[in-house]
Protein backbone atom coordinates (compact mmCIF):
# COMPACT_ATOMS: atom_id res chain seq x y z
CA UNK A 1 0.00 0.00 0.00
CA UNK A 2 1.18 3.49 -0.77
CA UNK A 3 2.34 5.78 1.99
CA UNK A 4 0.17 8.51 0.49
CA UNK A 5 -2.97 6.42 -0.10
CA UNK A 6 -5.67 6.03 2.51
CA UNK A 7 -7.62 2.74 2.61
CA UNK A 8 -11.38 2.96 2.38
CA UNK A 9 -11.59 6.32 0.62
CA UNK A 10 -13.11 6.97 -2.76
CA UNK A 11 -10.77 7.02 -5.69
CA UNK A 12 -9.38 9.99 -7.57
CA UNK A 13 -8.07 9.62 -11.11
CA UNK A 14 -4.50 8.82 -9.98
CA UNK A 15 -5.71 5.86 -7.91
CA UNK A 16 -6.47 4.06 -11.14
CA UNK A 17 -2.75 3.93 -12.07
CA UNK A 18 -1.18 0.65 -10.88
CA UNK A 19 1.70 0.63 -8.39
CA UNK A 20 2.12 2.16 -4.99
CA UNK A 21 4.98 4.21 -3.57
CA UNK A 22 6.85 4.53 -6.89
CA UNK A 23 3.59 5.60 -8.56
CA UNK A 24 2.91 8.17 -5.87
CA UNK A 25 6.41 9.65 -6.08
CA UNK A 26 6.22 9.80 -9.88
CA UNK A 27 2.78 11.42 -9.74
CA UNK A 28 3.89 14.02 -7.17
CA UNK A 29 6.92 14.95 -9.28
CA UNK A 30 4.82 14.97 -12.47
CA UNK A 31 2.20 17.20 -10.83
CA UNK A 32 4.86 19.70 -9.79
CA UNK A 33 6.41 19.54 -13.27
CA UNK A 34 3.07 20.08 -14.98
CA UNK A 35 2.46 23.12 -12.81
CA UNK A 36 5.92 24.45 -13.66
CA UNK A 37 5.25 24.01 -17.38
CA UNK A 38 1.83 25.63 -17.10
CA UNK A 39 3.42 28.60 -15.31
CA UNK A 40 5.27 29.40 -18.51
CA UNK A 41 1.95 30.11 -20.21
CA UNK A 42 1.57 33.66 -18.93
CA UNK A 43 -0.27 36.75 -20.06
CA UNK A 44 0.77 40.02 -18.41
CA UNK A 45 -2.03 42.03 -16.85
CA UNK A 46 -1.45 45.77 -17.33
CA UNK A 47 -0.93 47.47 -13.98
CA UNK A 48 -0.61 44.24 -11.99
CA UNK A 49 2.60 42.56 -10.79
CA UNK A 50 0.79 39.21 -11.07
CA UNK A 51 0.29 37.76 -14.58
CA UNK A 52 -2.51 35.45 -15.71
CA UNK A 53 -0.90 32.02 -15.95
CA UNK A 54 -1.79 28.40 -16.53
CA UNK A 55 -0.33 27.37 -13.18
CA UNK A 56 -3.53 27.94 -11.22
CA UNK A 57 -5.37 25.67 -13.65
CA UNK A 58 -2.63 23.05 -13.33
CA UNK A 59 -2.56 23.27 -9.52
CA UNK A 60 -6.31 22.68 -9.30
CA UNK A 61 -6.25 19.85 -11.85
CA UNK A 62 -3.33 18.22 -10.04
CA UNK A 63 -5.32 18.36 -6.80
CA UNK A 64 -8.41 16.86 -8.41
CA UNK A 65 -6.57 14.14 -10.30
CA UNK A 66 -4.08 13.15 -7.59
CA UNK A 67 -6.13 13.61 -4.43
CA UNK A 68 -5.42 15.75 -1.41
CA UNK A 69 -2.21 14.06 -0.26
CA UNK A 70 -0.44 13.66 -3.59
CA UNK A 71 -1.83 16.94 -4.94
CA UNK A 72 -0.78 18.83 -1.84
CA UNK A 73 2.63 17.14 -1.90
CA UNK A 74 3.05 18.14 -5.57
CA UNK A 75 2.40 21.76 -4.74
CA UNK A 76 4.73 21.63 -1.70
CA UNK A 77 7.43 20.29 -4.03
CA UNK A 78 6.64 23.00 -6.60
CA UNK A 79 6.82 25.70 -3.92
CA UNK A 80 10.01 24.51 -2.19
CA UNK A 81 11.89 23.78 -5.40
CA UNK A 82 10.91 27.15 -6.88
CA UNK A 83 11.98 29.07 -3.79
CA UNK A 84 15.23 27.05 -3.77
CA UNK A 85 16.04 28.10 -7.33
CA UNK A 86 14.33 25.79 -9.83
CA UNK A 87 13.26 28.24 -12.56
CA UNK A 88 9.71 27.04 -12.98
CA UNK A 89 7.65 29.89 -11.59
CA UNK A 90 6.07 32.27 -14.09
CA UNK A 91 8.51 33.40 -16.75
CA UNK A 92 11.18 30.92 -15.69
CA UNK A 93 11.66 32.71 -12.39
CA UNK A 94 12.38 31.34 -8.94
CA UNK A 95 12.89 32.69 -5.45
CA UNK A 96 10.27 34.84 -3.74
CA UNK A 97 8.33 36.92 -6.30
CA UNK A 98 5.39 39.19 -5.41
CA UNK A 99 3.12 36.35 -6.54
CA UNK A 100 4.61 33.75 -4.14
CA UNK A 101 1.56 33.93 -1.87
CA UNK A 102 -0.52 32.54 -4.71
CA UNK A 103 1.91 29.62 -5.01
CA UNK A 104 1.55 29.01 -1.26
CA UNK A 105 -2.20 29.02 -1.92
CA UNK A 106 -1.71 26.24 -4.47
CA UNK A 107 -0.75 23.89 -1.62
CA UNK A 108 -4.01 24.53 0.23
CA UNK A 109 -6.09 24.63 -2.96
CA UNK A 110 -4.70 21.34 -4.31
CA UNK A 111 -5.31 19.64 -0.97
CA UNK A 112 -8.85 21.01 -0.70
CA UNK A 113 -9.74 20.23 -4.32
CA UNK A 114 -8.27 16.74 -3.95
CA UNK A 115 -10.29 16.17 -0.79
CA UNK A 116 -13.48 17.30 -2.53
CA UNK A 117 -12.68 15.27 -5.66
CA UNK A 118 -12.34 12.12 -3.55
CA UNK A 119 -15.91 12.78 -2.41
CA UNK A 120 -17.22 13.22 -5.94
CA UNK A 121 -16.55 16.94 -6.35
CA UNK A 122 -15.21 16.41 -9.86
CA UNK A 123 -17.78 13.94 -11.20
CA UNK A 124 -20.31 16.39 -12.64
CA UNK A 125 -19.85 19.80 -14.28
CA UNK A 126 -21.85 21.55 -11.54
CA UNK A 127 -19.86 19.98 -8.69
CA UNK A 128 -16.61 20.64 -10.52
CA UNK A 129 -17.46 24.34 -10.82
CA UNK A 130 -18.03 24.51 -7.06
CA UNK A 131 -14.88 22.55 -6.28
CA UNK A 132 -12.70 24.69 -8.54
CA UNK A 133 -14.26 27.94 -7.29
CA UNK A 134 -13.38 26.96 -3.72
CA UNK A 135 -9.84 26.12 -4.87
CA UNK A 136 -9.51 29.56 -6.44
CA UNK A 137 -10.73 31.17 -3.22
CA UNK A 138 -8.01 29.33 -1.29
CA UNK A 139 -5.40 30.63 -3.73
CA UNK A 140 -6.67 34.19 -3.37
CA UNK A 141 -6.85 33.88 0.43
CA UNK A 142 -3.08 33.28 0.50
CA UNK A 143 -2.08 35.40 -2.48
CA UNK A 144 -3.77 38.68 -1.59
CA UNK A 145 -2.17 39.11 1.87
CA UNK A 146 1.25 38.24 0.42
CA UNK A 147 0.73 40.74 -2.40
CA UNK A 148 -0.29 43.38 0.16
CA UNK A 149 2.98 42.86 2.03
CA UNK A 150 5.21 42.48 -1.05
CA UNK A 151 3.80 45.48 -2.91
CA UNK A 152 3.11 47.59 0.18
CA UNK A 153 -0.53 48.18 -0.71
CA UNK A 154 -3.81 48.00 1.20
CA UNK A 155 -6.49 45.36 0.88
CA UNK A 156 -8.56 47.25 -1.71
CA UNK A 157 -5.56 47.89 -3.94
CA UNK A 158 -4.43 44.27 -3.57
CA UNK A 159 -7.88 43.10 -4.72
CA UNK A 160 -7.64 45.51 -7.65
CA UNK A 161 -4.16 44.24 -8.59
CA UNK A 162 -4.36 40.57 -7.67
CA UNK A 163 -7.98 39.43 -7.96
CA UNK A 164 -10.22 41.55 -10.18
CA UNK A 165 -8.10 41.26 -13.36
CA UNK A 166 -8.09 37.46 -13.05
CA UNK A 167 -11.75 36.70 -12.48
CA UNK A 168 -12.61 36.22 -16.16
CA UNK A 169 -9.56 34.01 -16.75
CA UNK A 170 -10.38 31.97 -13.66
CA UNK A 171 -13.96 31.55 -14.84
CA UNK A 172 -12.67 30.21 -18.18
CA UNK A 173 -10.30 27.81 -16.40
CA UNK A 174 -13.14 26.60 -14.17
CA UNK A 175 -15.36 26.05 -17.22
CA UNK A 176 -12.58 24.06 -18.89
CA UNK A 177 -12.10 21.93 -15.76
CA UNK A 178 -15.88 21.43 -15.55
CA UNK A 179 -15.71 19.86 -18.99
CA UNK A 180 -12.46 17.90 -18.60
CA UNK A 181 -12.82 16.22 -15.22
CA UNK A 182 -16.38 14.85 -15.59
CA UNK A 183 -15.47 13.74 -19.14
CA UNK A 184 -12.46 11.84 -17.81
CA UNK A 185 -14.68 10.09 -15.25
CA UNK A 186 -17.30 9.30 -17.91
CA UNK A 187 -14.61 7.78 -20.10
CA UNK A 188 -13.25 5.67 -17.24
CA UNK A 189 -16.70 4.55 -16.11
CA UNK A 190 -17.56 3.42 -19.66
CA UNK A 191 -15.14 0.50 -19.37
Amino acid sequence: MSVLAVPGRRAVLADLVPGALARDIALVVAGAGLTGLAAQVALPIPGSPVPLTGQTFAALLVGAALGWQRGGASMVLYLIAGVAGVPWFQGGSSGMPASLGYVVGFVFAAAMVGHLAARGGDRTPFRTVGTMALGNLAIYACGVPWLMAAAGVGFGKALQLGVTPFLLGDALKIALAAGLLPAAWALINRK
